[in-house]
Order: structure tokens, then sequence, then C-alpha cells
């Protein structure tokens, strides 16, 4: 959101004739401007591949493969600048439904996915993280489907790429383990998640912990922090009578992410897991914003944890600065979007 002009991936419509090719230009552009903000992660929109499995459009379907070339050269960019990419496919990506159909469909995506960064050649630690999916009624049964559709269902390129994030409504911790039992599969630690649901009570070292372990020796895990929405929400109802639409405040909702990241939480949770190893993706609605931000807010409160990252008292000048070009008053930008 710093560099408004570049674009995540190819937005044109199918008439248009979008493609991957294009997706890349603005990714190119993309890692040049992570680099010179020293971010070092970056999650690849999901329609990178516009339409490319679309079920009715065949004249995508072949995109990937005609990118090749253009894609390893994105990984070779990528590794040289140290910037790890991931994939987070959508919420239509549904591997436990017991719609055949979308389960087809859902292997699918993922599966032009995992070839996309098997074309860029990158390393176990580009991934793609998904959830387990709805309970259908049946949370047993829905686990033990997922379980299932891994050991029948997903090629090998996919399984190799997929990793499992436990969520805040359906899924928790104790789930994504017992499907790694079974599985193998890796697993994402996320911080606001675990507080909204932890029905059996685990204590947030040991099952940050159990999680870190699924990793195999010489992969670097990652997890994912966000703060959750305190602010009030704006929304639009329908008066009673004139059935007029009207915008009325709301309270938060706690499973929302904010804009930021609160700082205190986030130096909290890392003197938590003080002495493990992992990479942390930021979820904030303000995305590379957010980053920018928390990185001198580090130095000025808990120079014990900024150290972590590789962040001395001599930068503190310099990310100031760099935290008043993109959010001072006078240099505000447009929000929108979702994380």
């Amino acid at each position: 959101m710093g560099a408004p002009d570049i674009r995540s991936n190819d937005t044109r419509r199918w008439q248009q004739s979008p493609h991957l090719k294009v997706s890349l230009e603005y990714m190119d552009r993309a890692l040049d401007y992570l680099d010179r903000h020293d971010i070092r992660m970056y999650r690849l929109s999901s329609d990178l591949a516009p339409y490319a499995t679309h079920p009715d459009m065949p004249q995508f379907h072949s995109m990937v493969r005609d990118s090749g070339a253009e894609l390893r050269a994105l990984g070779t960019k990528a590794k040289a600048l140290d910037i790890r990419l991931s994939f987070h496919p959508s919420q239509f990506v549904v591997l436990n439904s017991p719609d055949p159909a979308l389960v087809e469909k859902s292997i699918w995506d993922l599966s032009s996915q995992a070839e996309m960064l098997d074309r860029m050649e990158l390393g176990p630690e580009a991934v793609m993280v998904i959830h387990v999916g709805g309970t259908y009624g049946d949370r047993e049964a829905a686990n033990a489907r997922w379980v299932e559709i891994w050991d029948n269902k997903l090629p090998e390129h996919v399984r190799r790429r997929l990793v499992l994030e436990h969520d805040d409504l359906r899924f928790s911790v104790s789930d994504i383990l017992w499907i790694h039992e079974r599985t193998g599969v890796r697993l994402i630690f996320d911080h606001q998640h675990f507080w909204c649901l932890n029905p059996d009570g685990h204590d947030m070292r040991d099952a940050l912990g159990k999680v870190l372990r699924t990793w195999p020796e010489g992969q670097r895990p990652k997890v994912h922090f966000s703060s959750p929405r305190t602010e009030m929400r704006e929304i639009k109802r329908k008066e009673k009578g004139t059935r007029k639409l009207k915008t009325v405040l709301v309270p938060p909702v706690n499973t929302g992410h904010a804009d930021f990241c609160n700082p205190f939480e986030f130096i909290t949770f890392m003197r938590i897991a003080e002495g493990l190893d992992f990479d942390v993706m930021l979820e904030a609605k303000v995305k590379d914003l957010a980053l920018i931000r928390l990185r001198p807010d580090l130095l000025r409160y808990a120079p014990d944890v900024a150290q972590r990252f590789g962040l001395e008292a001599s930068k503190a000048p310099a990310l100031e600065a760099e935290e008043q070009e993109f959010l001072a008053e006078e240099g505000a930008v447009a929000v929108q979007g979702e994380s």
C-alpha cells in the first residue's frame, strides 16, 4: 500500500485477455519495492494467474505452463533478494467439502498455485496456506474427510507445498495437530486465531512449540500475527417503517483484523516465544504500512525484541523517517481492500 501504482495481479476482465505474464511484471516491481524497504515476506495474490482454472474458459488453462521462463526469472529474483513468497488460496478452496465437485475444483486451484511455485524453483518454505474448511455439522467427520482427501486425492506437488492453519471459529490448534499426526502436513500458528478459539485451554507457548515442530529440520516455519479491531464499525441498516438505508455504528468483531498491529501485543507474543525460530507474517489491513510502523515501535518499546529482527538502535532514525514518509498526516494514503 506504500506504492499504490503497483498492482498485485492483472485485474482485467476476461474479454481483455488478462495473463499471468502481466501479473509477473507487476510482481517484479513489487519485489524491488519490498527490497528497498527491507520487507522479506510477500503473499502472492490468489488471482496471480487470472482465470487459469476457470472451468468454462479453456483459453486460459495453459498460461502457467506458457509462463515458465517468466516464473523462473521471478523466483530467481526473489531468492537473490531473500524474499519469502507464499500463497493463501481463497476461501473457495475447501478440501473437506462433502461436495466432490467443490473438492475437485479446490484441488485444481491448489495444483495451479503449486505449479507456479515449482516453476519459480523456490524452496520448501514457499507454501500455500489453507484452513481445514467447514464443519458441516460434524467437526470430527470433517477432520477425517480432510485426511482422506490428503491420502487419496492430492497430487504430490500439492502435498509438498500445502500447509494447514487453525482458524478463529471452527477448527482449533487441537484439530490441526490431529490432522498432522495422520498426514504429516506442516502447520501454521496464528496468534489472533489462537485467542479466538482455544477450547482445550492450550498454553500458548506449548501450542506454538508443537505447531513449529511439524516443520522438518532445516525448514523455517512461519506464523501469522494480527491484532483485533477495536474501533466501532459503520454498517448500513434499513430503518423500520421507511426502509431507508441508514449508517449506524456497531461494536467491533474480535475476529476481524485491525489496520495496524498492536506493538504491545506483538512484544508480549515474541517474549512468550523466546528461543523459538520462525518467520512472522503480519496480517493487517494496511499491509506493508503496518510493518513500517511496527519496526520503530519495537525500538521504542522493546529493544530486546527489536534485536531479534536485526533492528539496532542505530537504525532508529532511518526507520522513523520511513514511518514519517508513509504515515505522517500530510502523506496520508487512501485505504481500501481487506487483508
